[in-house]
């Protein structure tokens, strides 16, 4: 298992922190997403075997938000 940290834009409220953990948590391979919206980021523990952090990326645009690469 891997765990990143991912600075994501646009997020300001409870809605965004749903939203982008749920997406994100979707992925098969994703154990735990965990948003902080006071840091503007999302912390991700996956299985590198099974999802990589391009998916991740994508999801996190996938729930209408920016992940800053």
């Amino acid at each position: 298992m891997k765990d990143v940290t991912i600075k994501v834009n646009g997020m300001s409220c409870h809605h965004c922190k749903n939203a982008v953990e749920s997406e994100v948590k979707g992925l098969k391979g994703v154990d735990s997403a965990v948003v902080d919206l006071n840091a503007g980021n999302v912390k991700v523990t996956f299985d590198e075997t099974r999802v990589t952090l391009d998916d991740i990326y994508d999801a996190i645009d996938e729930a209408g938000y920016e992940p800053v690469k």
